[in-house]
């Protein structure tokens, strides 16, 4: 709670600076729109089905109402002929039924040892890579400066937001990014030793984006996340300086994207409960 307070305050007290370019259409909120598009592969209609029961995009509609954008930006579910992505591009967020599929295929059969229920384990990476690709929309949108790697800011932009729903929601979300990141992690070293050319691609590997995931959620409130020390997950080496990165991040996010979302609207989005039940019955996926 006293996190949400923070950042509600923040957004509150932080004037905005130039965020609407001269001679252009105002920023506002309410700018986002949504979209299921027809899979193009029949394996994927339990997919479209699930998430149009769960209300998945209108629901995110509503999270990021608060933000004001100079444009419309549209989020949409499509068929993305066998690749398991999610993209940004001209004021387009496309996350590929493929990519849902990847998580369904991955899903643990029960809650795992920590915690992870199978709808979390599917929900969690899901509702991170939607506020990834978002942060790339307003690093593009309102023109937000980046010192460093965008796909590391981008993660760190989502991270920041998850941690500012209520405690057991945020838990839930980090707890099942993290469990995506894992499972991506020891997928890659089952196949042998990464080559040099495995390091080259824009984002981290998953091994790193599990643990930075980690350090920023143990960095943000140690005690709701202290397990991850004491249970060997975050080294306690990394953890040391966990306070220190969450507060970097924290101070960008303040000063960079705060000024530019509606505070009153925000505090209504961050007082609410986002996630289904966590035990909801997820059938298991049907063989390929």
């Amino acid at each position: 709670m006293k996190a949400i307070v923070a950042l509600v305050a923040g957004w509150t007290l932080l004037v905005p600076a130039a965020a609407a370019t001269a001679k252009t259409e105002p920023s506002t909120a309410n700018r986002v729109s949504v979209s299921y598009l027809p899979p193009k592969d029949p394996a994927h209609q339990p997919i479209y089905t699930l998430l149009r029961e769960l209300q998945f995009l209108e629901k995110l509609q509503e999270f990021l109402s608060p933000v004001r954008l100079p444009r419309t930006l549209l989020v949409k579910f499509e068929g993305c002929d066998g690749d398991p992505n999610a993209s940004y591009e001209d004021d387009v967020i496309s996350v590929c039924y493929e990519y849902v599929d990847e998580l369904w295929r991955t899903m643990p059969s029960n809650t795992t040892a920590d915690g992870v229920t199978p709808i979390d384990a599917v929900v969690g990476p899901l509702f991170d890579t939607c506020l990834h690709e978002f942060a790339h929309a307003l690093f593009d949108m309102l023109k937000v400066p980046v010192l460093g790697r965008e796909e590391d800011a981008a993660d760190q932009v989502s991270a920041y937001i998850m941690l500012h729903l209520g405690k057991a929601e945020a838990r839930r979300l980090i707890a099942g990014t993290a469990y995506g990141f894992k499972t991506e992690a020891d997928a890659a070293a089952a196949k042998g030793p990464p080559t040099m050319k495995h390091f080259s691609d824009v984002h981290g590997t998953p091994a790193q984006r599990f643990y930075n995931l980690l350090c920023i959620a143990y960095g943000a409130d140690e005690d709701l996340f202290g397990d991850l020390v004491a249970k060997g997950h975050l080294p306690k080496e990394r953890a040391e300086d966990c306070e220190d990165e969450y507060e970097q991040i924290a101070h960008a996010f303040e000063t960079l994207i705060a000024p530019h979302i509606d505070p009153e609207l925000a505090k209504k989005i961050f007082d609410k409960n986002w996630l289904p039940d966590p035990k909801m019955n997820v059938a298991k996926r049907p063989a390929r």
